[in-house]
């Protein structure tokens, strides 16, 4: 099994990345502030303008580590990608599949049944594990009622059915996400979903997690020889990567939304680690994007065992081993695509 490496967070703007031969180096005004030997590296987040030397990026492509740029609030700016590994053959059939309706609806009902199932997870364990200070009435008719909806969506007949009914179970789930949220409910309040822009803390928390989890599953994806942007249930647009959000979406609640849950619950963050923007967007501060780049290292470390390989790994090994699956299934080693679920 691969061994989980450190994914570099670069949240200071005024960063410049280089190289010291063998060392990743991170500068501000031309101090050395950070140093790592690109062994123990996996990938490098730079959250900031002043960019990285040619040096720096050959390396990162020539040793496969991904290097992504993103602006200081979370946008995405480019990538810095090194040879393609794998097969050829393996991405000519992902290339012949995404033209096949047939086997994308298969494979879109497996990522959403899983989505639907560890939504229907989560707020089961939150009924279980606070009983005495959640509204258990409410949470169990909406998680009965996704879990319901689990085992439905493999009666829908096309891709547009099969996204309207996701939208409706979507809509549910995120109508009692608040009811999940027992600390700082003054500060923490959620109504639905805003991602563009974050119009509060909790969705800006969200949104920020769900853009650094694609760019570990599109990272995963290559490493095994896919093409991140060719995907099976989200449509094709240059510059996405559609494969990446498609595995996204059966991962989004385990890695995502019950680290924003456990953070809020046990106080890890508060409204100081936010600020306003003019147009009502809200931001981390720099306090605060780091205290959530550390949970989501510390939760990636975690140990789980995963339900179809039946290992105990490493929580962020997760994206690879699913990018493993993906590729298996695609040359016929297995059947289907086994999308993760929550045991």
């Amino acid at each position: 099994m691969r061994k989980l490496l450190n994914t570099i967070y670069v949240t200071t703007p005024e960063s410049y990345l280089t190289r010291d031969g063998e060392n990743l180096v991170v500068k501000i005004d031309k101090e050395t502030k950070f140093r790592m030997p690109f062994s123990n590296i996996e990938g490098i987040v730079c959250f900031g303008y002043m960019g990285a030397s040619p040096s720096l990026m050959g390396k990162c492509a020539d040793e496969n580590i991904s290097l992504s740029f993103m602006t200081p609030s979370g946008r995405y700016l480019a990538s810095v990608h090194g040879k393609t590994h794998g097969s050829v053959f393996l991405r000519k059939k992902q290339y012949q599949v995404a033209d096949d309706l047939e086997f994308c609806l298969d494979f879109s009902k497996n990522i959403i049944a899983a989505k639907l199932y560890n939504s229907h997870f989560l707020l089961n364990r939150s009924i279980r594990d606070n009983r005495e200070k959640c509204d258990v009435e409410k949470l169990e008719i909406i998680s009965s009622q996704i879990g319901d909806a689990a085992n439905n969506v493999f009666e829908m007949h096309n891709k547009d059915e099969l996204r309207g009914f996701e939208g409706a179970q979507a809509k549910a789930y995120f109508s009692v996400f608040d009811d999940m949220l027992l600390q700082q409910k003054g500060d923490f309040i959620f109504t639905d979903r805003s991602k563009r822009p974050p119009l509060d803390y909790i969705n800006c928390m969200l949104s920020y997690l769900y853009t650094i989890l694609s760019f570990e599953i599109a990272s995963a994806l290559e490493t095994v020889g896919l093409d991140p942007q060719v995907g099976f249930m989200h449509e094709l647009r240059s510059g996405r990567s559609s494969l990446a959000l498609d595995i996204e979406e059966e991962l989004r609640t385990y890695l995502v939304d019950r680290l924003v849950i456990s953070m809020i619950n046990l106080k890890q963050i508060s409204k100081k680690d936010f600020f306003k923007k003019e147009g009502g967007a809200i931001m981390f501060t720099d306090d605060g994007k780091k205290k959530i780049l550390n949970a989501w290292q510390e939760r990636k470390r975690e140990i789980v065992k995963h339900p179809y390989i039946e290992e105990k790994i490493e929580i962020g090994l997760i994206p690879y081993v699913q990018a493993q699956l993906l590729a298996r299934h695609l040359r016929g080693d297995i059947d289907e695509y086994p999308a993760f679920t929550c045991k």
